[in-house]
């Protein structure tokens, strides 16, 4: 296996993708950020002086994924058609699990675009409410699913951790 954004003489180098068939592509991603119950609970509750958190993670996400290109080099400008944040709060873990799903017809996958959502949404949630946490742990940033491409279908298998 060879990495694909390095060339021969090991410079970086955007992939060349201008052979690739156009196909439909799908990937999604997750994380989670934990805090204290109180801090969840005030999230739930709607009862935080800056607003609705998760509205605002939410688009954060939304808006995370179509600047990918413009926060990590070497990544494609994609033309998204869907991009999707779900944020589920858990009060058992005490977090609110973030999953966001990017979808385009392209020659490129989203996975990139579904991991940056998925982040960005968790550090919006952070910024919003370190004023009363300033605990708060963002993590479990993976792909679970891709679709579309040479390489086909992928799910993560969540024994194989």
């Amino acid at each position: 296996m060879e990495l694909t954004h390095i060339d021969a003489s090991g410079d970086a180098q955007m992939v060349d993708v201008t052979a690739k068939s156009v196909t439909h592509r799908v990937a999604v991603a997750e994380s989670y950020i934990e805090m204290q119950p109180e801090t969840l609970k005030l999230i739930i509750e709607g009862g935080h002086k800056k607003g609705d958190v998760l509205a605002v993670a939410r688009i954060a996400g939304i808006q995370a994924a179509k600047k990918c290109s413009d926060l990590i080099p070497l990544c494609h400008p994609l033309m998204l058609t869907s991009v999707k944040v779900l944020l589920t709060p858990d009060t058992d873990s005490s977090r609110v699990l973030v999953t966001a799903t990017c979808k385009l017809a392209g020659q490129t996958g989203v996975e990139m675009e579904a991991l940056t959502a998925a982040s960005v949404a968790a550090l919006t949630i952070y910024d919003m409410c370190k004023a009363v946490d300033k605990a708060m742990v963002i993590g479990g940033v993976q792909v679970l699913e891709k679709q579309g491409g040479k390489s086909g279908h992928y799910q993560l298998q969540k024994d194989a951790k």
